[in-house]
């Protein structure tokens, strides 16, 4: 190894659940690493340019998700465009853009979450990649990384995964759960003319394959689906040719070039309609990353699973809402951050427990940033008190958690 060090707490990926970990680690005292594969922040919201901030609340005026959830959406907006609806708390079954929901500029966001992170005293390690982990007596101890400096050993006490795709948990042999993704792309266009929430002549060309919440509804453009799969001769056959199931080098390289395959054809459309033309409409940025919106989260001691919204939970540590829809709310329980196989780990965000429809929930901003800041201070607290996350006191979490602002039960909201 071309070097070893020693950290606390060791977070892997620098997403919005990976921040608010970090954050929450380091306010609680921990010496805490981030470790970020690209040299960007926010993950998918940023570098993926998946520029919503979606609600906090139920869209019948209850907030749900509080802390550093909360503080996130406002810091989302200290060097940008975007605006928070005013009128939130008075609506009923809101459509989700009058709900606490936000649209900010991914770049902005970045400088924004880099100065809390480095306000925090978090060490950030930028262009280091997680290659392996180390575990002993089902237990994980490090995680191997390559960046400039060669190849080194990050010793930790404690390690959350919020690499979006389980990374750690799957180096360490931890049992996850796959997920189906859909051709999907977000690009920031110029377009001569037009006026979007990030300024004039922007606009975002977004294209889905397939619905995400309704895998069996077909949603690219007819023109588009006959320029690029002409050989589809069902649904079910392009269906199939939208889909990208499990993860792999090569699937990761087929799902970007597919998109950019997606946007050419489209352009060329446009080009040949007369509409436009190279000097009015034009890529400004592609996503830094593939797309997915889900791929791999542990198999954790509990799985959140479809129907479970409005649902009592124990060991709640905080509420997501239906970000589709107004109305239902949900209590994710502490067991769906961690599995007994690997001590001295944590998940957050997208690598959280959870299947099906239940998924959607867990997959998106606020889910990332409440888990995230759970995993951070269930972290801190297993090293403070020598245990597993598994054998925490869930009555002390949740009363720190509500030190924090948190509310963790429906019943604290009025629901």
């Amino acid at each position: 190894m071309d070097f070893n060090v020693q950290y606390d707490v060791a977070v892997v990926g620098g997403g919005i659940a990976g921040v608010a970990a970090a954050i929450q680690s380091a306010r609680s005292g921990k010496k805490t690493v981030l470790i970020e594969k690209t040299i960007l922040l926010g993950g998918l919201a940023t570098s993926g340019l998946i520029y919503v901030y979606l609600p906090l609340c139920d869209g019948n005026g209850h907030q749900t998700t509080f802390g550093i959830c909360e503080e996130l959406i406002h810091n989302s907006l200290i060097y940008g465009p975007g605006d928070i609806p005013e009128n939130w708390r008075n609506e009923k079954n809101a459509p989700e853009l009058k709900r606490f929901i936000c649209r900010f500029s991914p770049a902005s966001f970045m400088l924004s979450m880099e100065e809390l992170l480095l306000d925090a005293g978090v060490d950030l390690w930028l262009d280091t990649l997680a290659c392996a982990v180390e575990t002993k007596d089902a237990k994980m101890t490090a995680v191997i990384v390559e960046n400039e400096s060669g190849r080194g050993r990050i010793k930790a006490r404690c390690f959350i995964d919020a690499s979006g795709s389980s990374i750690l948990a799957r180096r360490a042999g931890v049992p996850c759960l796959p997920e189906d993704n859909f051709l999907s792309l977000w690009a920031i266009m110029y377009a001569l003319g037009k006026e979007s929430e990030l300024g004039q002549n922007l606009a975002f060309e977004i294209h889905t394959g397939a619905a995400l919440s309704t895998p069996g509804t077909i949603w690219l453009r007819k023109d588009l689906s006959e320029k690029l799969f002409p050989e589809a001769r069902t649904d079910q056959e392009l269906l199939e040719m939208l889909t990208y199931r499990g993860l792999s080098g090569k699937k990761v390289s087929r799902f970007v070039q597919d998109t950019h395959r997606l946007l050419r054809e489209s352009l060329k459309i446009e080009y040949a309609s007369g509409r436009s033309d190279r000097t009015r409409y034009f890529p400004l940025k592609l996503p830094l990353m593939p797309q997915f919106r889900k791929t791999y989260c542990i198999d954790g001691d509990y799985v959140l699973a479809d129907n479970q919204n409005n649902r009592h939970f124990e060991d709640s540590i905080g509420m997501l809402p239906d970000w589709r829809k107004s109305g239902p709310v949900w209590e994710i329980p502490f067991r769906t951050l961690y599995t007994r196989r690997m001590g001295g780990l944590l998940a957050a965000g997208r690598c959280t427990a959870a299947s099906g429809d239940a998924w959607e929930i867990t997959r998106v901003i606020p889910s990332a940033a409440m888990t995230g800041q759970v995993a951070g201070l269930a972290a801190a607290m297993s090293i403070d008190q020598g245990k597993e996350p598994w054998e925490l006191d869930i009555s002390d979490l949740q009363n720190r958690l509500r030190k924090l602002g948190f509310k963790l039960h429906l019943g604290e909201i009025d629901l």
